[in-house]
């Protein structure tokens, strides 16, 4: 794709505006930033010895401390990459609910996920995050409470509607 006056590529699904007879412009509904920083601190540049921490800055403010995986050298007492998207697939399958349910005016006390995700080798053959399985537990309060098929219904609109699922080839599944 040649883009022209500026313009980046945008996924297939990104909304766009077009004019008759013109290439489609894409529309961007937001952004979300995300600077890293990582150095070697004097340490030896060998694949053992390089140091995995670095920082995560996000434009709130707020900065944490990132990683690899504990089995490539990483600090287990730091989020690593896969960790973060795990999460991120979770929080925003939460979100997602939480606007569902209230919508729907249910009354959610607590929700609490112990999410996993599954490295695996994908159809291709390289190893990547296949899978995501959510194991969402709620707290309902109120006069109202989410029949089995209600449940069922609020947590496919939360993945349909999610916009990190969206994003990813990753099966998400709520077990």
């Amino acid at each position: 794709m040649s883009v022209g006056a500026g313009l980046k590529p945008a996924p297939t699904n990104a909304p766009r505006l077009q004019q008759a007879g013109s290439p489609p412009i894409y529309r961007c509904m937001s952004e979300h930033k995300a600077t890293l920083k990582w150095t070697r601190g004097g340490a030896d540049f060998s694949y053992q010895k390089y140091p995995r921490d670095h920082t995560w800055s996000f434009d709130g403010g707020h900065t944490m401390t990132g990683t690899a995986a504990p089995a490539y050298l990483g600090n287990p007492a730091n989020v690593d990459p896969e960790e973060a998207f795990v999460a991120s697939v979770a929080s925003c399958h939460m979100l997602t609910f939480l606007a569902i349910a209230s919508k729907q005016k249910f009354v959610l006390d607590s929700y609490e996920d112990a999410a996993v995700g599954f490295m695996e080798k994908n159809d291709e053959g390289r190893l990547a995050i296949t899978r995501v399985e959510l194991r969402p537990q709620l707290a309902w309060s109120g006069d109202r409470k989410p029949s089995a098929k209600e449940l069922e219904q609020m947590h496919h609109a939360a993945h349909e509607n999610c916009f990190i699922a969206n994003s990813i080839k990753t099966q998400v599944k709520v077990v």
